[in-house]
Order: C-alpha cells, then sequence, then structure tokens
C-alpha cells in the first residue's frame, strides 16, 4: 500500500455521541489511568475523586479528550479481569459523566463487554490498543455503537510485545495492518476511525523513531492520526532519563508529529501538549 494512492482529507468533525470533536485544528487527549501499575506513576489515580480532580484540571488547561483506562498496557504487564477491569472503571466514569457531562470521554479497553458498559456509563470514543485481536466481539460492537474508535497497531500483546520485535520495514507493515483492519471495521459498520501507529507497543526504538520520522505515510490516509508518545520509553532510552523526566523529550516529539500531520496528541501533561499546538499552529499560520 503506497498512502499517497489513498489521500484525501480526514474528517475535520467526529461524532462523539451527539458531542462533536472538531478536528479541523489538533486536539489533546488527557490520560487518567486507574490502575495502580501504570509505567508512569504520575498517572495513577487512585480514588474516582482523584480522578474528577485531575479531569477538571485537564479540561481547564484545554483537552478536547478524557481517556480513561483501568488496565496497564505497559510492557510486560498482564490484563486484569473483566470484572476488575470494570470495577476500577466503573465508578470513575459515572463520576465524571455526572459531574462533566460535556466533557468527552474515552474509554481505553481491548475488552467489547467492557467497552458496551462503558459507553452506557457516558463513553463516547473507544480506545482499543489490540484492535480488535483481544476481543472478537469488539469490531461487531464498534459498528453496532457507531462511536469513533481508535485503531492501535500493536505486535503482540503487552505482556509479550517487547520480545524481539522485528519488521522487515516497520511503517509499510503497520500501513498494510491498518488497511486491512479499516477494512473489517467497515464491515461491521464502523465508520469514525482514528489511526494510532502504536509507539512503544511491539518496536524498538528504531521502529518507534522511523514511525515517527514517516509518520505521514499515515497522515495522508482518509482518517485522523492519533500520537501516543507521552513519556515513553523510546525517549526515554535515547536519552537516558526516566518517564518522569521526559516532559521535554515529550514535547519535542509531540512537535514533529503535528509537524508531520498528526490531529490527535494522547498525553499525560494536558497544559504542555495544549501549548505546543499553540506554538505550532502560529508558526504555520499564513499570513493574511
Amino acid at each position: 500500500m503506497e498512502a499517497q494512492d489513498t489521500y484525501f482529507s480526514a474528517p475535520q468533525i467526529l461524532d462523539c455521541g451527539g458531542k462533536r470533536l472538531d478536528l479541523s485544528r489538533p486536539a489533546v487527549m488527557g490520560i487518567l489511568n486507574i490502575t495502580p501499575d501504570s509505567f508512569y506513576a504520575g498517572s495513577r489515580m487512585d480514588s474516582a475523586e482523584a480522578a474528577l480532580a485531575a479531569a477538571k484540571q485537564m479540561l481547564a488547561d484545554g483537552a478536547a479528550i478524557l481517556d480513561v483506562g483501568a488496565a496497564s498496557t505497559r510492557p510486560g504487564s498482564v490484563a486484569p479481569s473483566e470484572t476488575e477491569e470494570w470495577q476500577r472503571l466503573q465508578p470513575v466514569l459515572e463520576l465524571l459523566h455526572a459531574e462533566l457531562p460535556e466533557a468527552i470521554i474515552s474509554v481505553d479497553t481491548f475488552r467489547a463487554t467492557v467497552a458496551r458498559k462503558a459507553v452506557a456509563a457516558g463513553a463516547t470514543i473507544i480506545n482499543d490498543v489490540l484492535a480488535g485481536t483481544g476481543d472478537p466481539d469488539m469490531f461487531a460492537f464498534a459498528g453496532e455503537c457507531g462511536l469513533p474508535y481508535v485503531l492501535m497497531h500493536s505486535q503482540g500483546t503487552p505482556e509479550t510485545m517487547q520480545r524481539n520485535p522485528q519488521y522487515s520495514n516497520v511503517t509499510h507493515e503497520v500501513g498494510q495492518f491498518f488497511t486491512e483492519k479499516i477494512a473489517a471495521l467497515r464491515k461491521a459498520g464502523a465508520t469514525q476511525i482514528i489511526l494510532d501507529p502504536g509507539f512503544g507497543f511491539g518496536k524498538t526504538m528504531e521502529h518507534n523513531f522511523q514511525l515517527l520520522r514517516e509518520l505521514d505515510f499515515f497522515t495522508r490516509m482518509p482518517y485522523p492520526v492519533l500520537a501516543g508518545l507521552s513519556r515513553k520509553s523510546m525517549l526515554n532510552r535515547l536519552l537516558h532519563i526516566t518517564a518522569a523526566e521526559a516532559l521535554n523529550a515529550t514535547t519535542a516529539a509531540n512537535m514533529i508529529a503535528l509537524q508531520k500531520g498528526a490531529l490527535l496528541l494522547r498525553v499525560h501533561d494536558v497544559k504542555e501538549a495544549v501549548q505546543a499546538v499553540r506554538v505550532f499552529e502560529m508558526a504555520n499560520e499564513k499570513s493574511s
């Protein structure tokens, strides 16, 4: 597949259960981790009240989406049971929906049953890190509910993905993966698709930087592209720093993603990402 063969503009407005997500300019997705073992300790929320306070701050800082997840996807992690995942998610989703009814909430899950319950509790975007491979019913539900669906590439599962990942050409293989999965999603009735190349999911540092360097291969496709680079190991290993020290590197990587056409940035640090978007927009503003 050649990206230029399928090029036309990605849709500028997504319908999130009646709420409009405007992607005529880049938007920021704030990460709310309801899990004790996410790779970045600063993102972990230990109660629904803590998540609500963080969500309010993210919205004040300019987040367009709140992404709520209750299963760590760090390399080597083992997914919690479906029951445990929902027990973590339910009180948070219900509180966010009650207190922030206008917020666009994304649920980060690979399970269709959890996604269904989350949508009933107020979520209006599905963020699936396993692209339907973790649950054979996920694509059918994505088509049934009609909400935006984040299709993310991963080689393997979080438990296995960093065990010697290999590609002949990572960009082309991720592109082929997208082509095949988009066809399956559309056959199931899903039309609002967001592409995520899956930085850090079954890739070496070199694979990740090739994807970042060649991100415009995907941004030429007819779907918005999400870049999830925040405090990832590709940055930490390169610079010999910890996730806690990676804010500056994240901003640099986010700026490259914006220059390559990404329309969504998934981040732990909303204020700084929104500032990066504003600088990017100003630098690319045409003179009158």
